[in-house]
């Protein structure tokens, strides 16, 4: 099986053979990166970073402004992930046998890790955290993450992501899968282990998200290659169902972002409006960056669009230029026919901005 991930003219991610070990892991960093994926290097062999050098080893050293990210080093793994190529041939260049991460939250994926390790199933409420199995219930035969992961997706009534033959699998020497999915939104997904006692979402199932990396396809370990399966090589959009599932074992942030600043246009258009009376224009104009959401999939940056607006109507509605039952009506029918199927997202982001912006009431002449 060759390692060498290698894109055709039309960029088609098809595998090909390498020429050599050497030449094996630049590539693979090159192309992740024209996949938009930033990558950082591996430890020879190994599926952890190289050492930082001296200085970053100091005790009470971070990341946090360290010269050796400005510089160019490898330094404090995926905090030094990169698109420029030019990095890119200095690093892999120099030193060949390096392996390749990607920086997951930058890169925009979330990475389901199936794991196969031989050991004994937990107590049952962390099987499937959230999920209760009741003793009656026969698990003869569940061994890994595989079979956890499965009920799940049978609980669902969806077929399990190990599966998913519409997105990028790599197959792992330890006899492991990792599936890969494209976030789609702004939220922040977690990391998580299968075996943690907090944040999990099945046992020996593990999740790579912001604040983690996963290693490349085609990356060779002392353990073996990552092998991809099947004929996709690039990932899918982030299945709804998964999704729910993530936000339901706790794999995003547990505090609400503060709403963003209202950008110019937004502005303009409330001053625009000139009094109550006009509210209905002002809203319908609000109205408008929403419903374009709905004609792309995924993405479009909705969940700041939805919040920026739900801002603004809470300032039109704290100035008495709107009643707060229609303006959260309608940002609530837009954005559920915009995003069908993600009531409970839109909802939390309709009521965040809402609340900040009741506390900023948007008169004629004023600024938000």
């Amino acid at each position: 099986m060759p390692a060498e991930l290698r894109t055709s003219s039309s960029d088609s991610g098809q595998l090909s053979s390498g020429p050599s070990v050497a030449g094996m892991s630049l590539s693979t960093a090159r192309w992740c990166a024209r996949q938009g994926w930033p990558v950082h290097p591996l430890a020879p062999g190994q599926k952890t970073p190289p050492a930082n050098c001296e200085d970053c080893r100091t005790p009470g050293h971070t990341h946090h402004q360290c010269p050796c990210l400005a510089t160019g080093r490898w330094c404090h793994g995926f905090r030094a992930a990169t698109l420029d190529q030019r990095r890119i041939q200095q690093w892999w260049g120099k030193q060949s046998h390096f392996g390749v991460g990607v920086a997951c939250g930058p890169a925009g994926v979330v990475v389901i890790d199936i794991d196969a390790h031989l050991e004994a199933p937990p107590t049952r409420n962390r099987i499937l955290p959230g999920i209760p199995i009741a003793e009656s219930v026969n698990l003869t035969g569940l061994e890994n993450g595989f079979h956890t992961l499965a009920v799940l997706a049978a609980l669902r009534g969806v077929a399990s992501p190990a599966d998913d033959e519409t997105t990028l699998r790599v197959r792992t020497p330890s006899g492991g899968l990792h599936v890969w999915y494209r976030a789609g939104d702004s939220r922040q997904w977690q990391c998580s282990s299968g075996s943690s006692p907090r944040r999990a979402l099945a046992w020996q199932v593990d999740v790579r998200a912001h604040g983690g990396y996963i290693i490349a396809p085609g990356t060779t370990t002392g353990a073996g290659t990552y092998t991809p399966v099947g004929e996709v090589r690039r990932p899918a959009l982030l299945p709804e169902w998964l999704a729910q599932e993530l936000e339901r074992t706790g794999h995003l942030p547990a505090h609400v972002p503060v709403p963003r600043p209202v950008p110019p246009r937004a502005q303009q258009a409330v001053l625009a409006a000139g009094g109550g009376h006009r509210g209905q224009h002002t809203l319908a104009s609000l109205l408008v960056p929403i419903e374009a959401c709905g004609q792309v999939a995924e993405g479009a940056g909705f969940s700041d669009i939805l919040n920026r607006a739900a801002y603004t109507v809470g300032g039109l509605v704290a100035a008495g230029r709107l009643m707060h039952e229609e303006g959260e009506r309608a940002l609530l029918e837009t954005a559920i026919a915009a995003r069908p199927g993600q009531e409970r997202r839109v909802e939390q982001i309709i009521r965040s901005g809402m609340a900040a912006g009741l506390k900023r009431p948007l008169h004629t002449g004023s600024r938000p």
